[in-house]
């Protein structure tokens, strides 16, 4: 999303305006969004972040973070501002800006680092070559390998990940991260606990409280944390809190769903790309073949462990960005056991039902998690209430999938479309609120 305060540079202004192509109005919109202009500024957040500088073949030529992103990347654009000889060519290449909300600023850093990795931007060189940046460090050559911060990578086995720019904030991040991922911090295993175990920091390997493969998993989650493989991670960890509760290990899914919370509510980091938003709008009202844009999204979720405190949630999103003053959130009240498909119905049922009775706007899409099944529970519910008009699709967990009315077959989309990834941000927001919620009523139950 290209941003100007002034119009400095003439070449960022699009053929068409940001406005024209998110309404729809516009039938020559370009292959890539280029947003420009003072009237678009006040649409970054103030948030922390990421921001990722375009050239004009789209490619990243400058990664930087940032506690308010609005602030940050204000400041590039101000003629007043000083500027280096750097930074003038920089400016000189900008044709475009993305940029993506994470859940704090220790969470903008840690993205970073990875995007950087990933993307390899040309301005970047100095957190590339600088060796003096810190570093984190999993110590796989270690029985119960620990996380660490370093400065110095030798080849002992390890595995690092960065470099990072602030080590203030690499402190902080690792303190969330053990808090998600307890790993032991002792250079030396004792033979007793310490505070860490005691404040859930490490799960005491020191007195065998967690073998050598359990342990193992950890780390592994972590890694693919650090790689920026959140969905991935988030599905196998699902996984594991189901298969425990099919095996009535309720307090081995009591674990994982607590890990799974925090890591829902730490990594909460949804894309905020406005300018390739305009472009996933375009591509989602022709592939689903809607009506209108799909500006107003509703996402729905439930989540349970055997039927028990079973709870369901709503996600808003409006122009491709949640708006939690519209989220809502389900206790299941008419549904006994395990019923996925009639707790969908009752959700479902009781959202459209209040936005009939007080005459609301209705959704431009519904977004459904589940497969064919669950999509048809909730069709049959707008249904009864003589809403089939509204597009309603399901996105299966298992393969991520996404299933429309009238056809038993997926649509073909490819697994890297922006498409895709735009759908599961939302489910997984969606996840992640209904699972927040269904804690909640957990710890209150456990205490009564």
């Amino acid at each position: 999303m290209g941003v100007r305060e002034k119009m400095k540079l003439r070449e960022l202004k699009p053929a068409v305006s940001c406005s024209e192509i998110l309404s729809g109005h516009c039938s020559s919109a370009p292959l890539k969004v280029r947003i420009s202009g003072r009237e678009c500024i006040k649409d970054i957040p103030r948030l922390p972040g990421v921001y990722i500088m375009k050239d004009a073949l789209g490619e990243a030529i400058y990664i930087g973070k940032a506690k308010d992103l609005y602030k940050r990347v204000s400041t590039y654009f101000r003629e007043r501002t000083p500027k280096t000889a750097k930074h003038m060519l920089l400016l000189e290449k900008v044709k475009g800006l993305d940029y993506v909300v994470t859940g704090s600023e220790e969470e903008a850093l840690i993205y970073e680092a990875s995007l950087i990795k990933e993307k390899k931007p040309k301005y970047n060189v100095e957190l590339k070559d600088d060796k003096s940046f810190p570093l984190l460090k999993i110590t796989l050559n270690e029985k119960f390998p620990r996380l660490t911060i370093t400065r110095k990578k030798i080849e002992d086995g390890s595995r690092y990940f960065g470099p990072y720019t602030k080590a203030r904030l690499l402190r902080n991040a690792v303190t969330i991260l053990k808090n998600i991922f307890p790993m032991r911090i002792c250079k030396k295993i004792p033979g007793e606990v310490c505070l860490a175990y005691h404040i859930g920091q490490c799960m005491g390997p020191c007195v065998k409280k967690i073998d050598e493969k359990s342990y193992n998993e950890i780390v592994r989650q972590l890694i693919l944390f650090l790689e920026g493989k959140k969905t991935r991670l988030i599905q196998e960890l699902t996984g594991e809190m189901k298969e425990f509760a099919d095996k009535k290990d309720f307090e081995q899914a009591a674990v994982i769903r607590n890990r799974l919370s925090a890591l829902l509510e730490v990594s909460d980091r949804k894309t905020a790309d406005y300018s390739s938003w305009g472009n996933v709008a375009l591509k989602l009202k022709k592939i689903l073949k809607l009506p209108s844009m799909p500006l107003k999204i509703e996402a729905f979720d439930v989540s349970n462990i055997s039927g028990k405190e079973a709870t369901g949630s709503m996600v808003y999103f409006d122009n491709g960005l949640p708006d939690k003053s519209n989220y809502r959130k389900f206790r299941i009240k008419n549904v006994k056991g395990i019923d996925d498909y009639a707790m969908i119905k009752e959700i479902v049922h009781r959202r459209y039902k209040r936005l009939k009775e007080e005459k609301k706007i209705l959704p431009d899409l519904i977004i459904i998690d589940g497969g064919k099944g669950h999509l048809a529970a909730a069709y049959e519910e707008l249904l009864k209430l003589n809403l089939s008009h509204v597009p309603v699709i399901g996105i299966a967990k298992q393969e991520e999938r996404i299933y429309t009315l009238g056809s038993s077959e997926p649509l073909d989309i490819n697994r890297d479309s922006e498409i895709l990834h735009f759908i599961q941000s939302v489910r997984d927001e969606a996840h992640r609120f209904a699972l927040k919620y269904h804690h909640k009523l957990r710890k209150i139950s456990y205490k009564l």
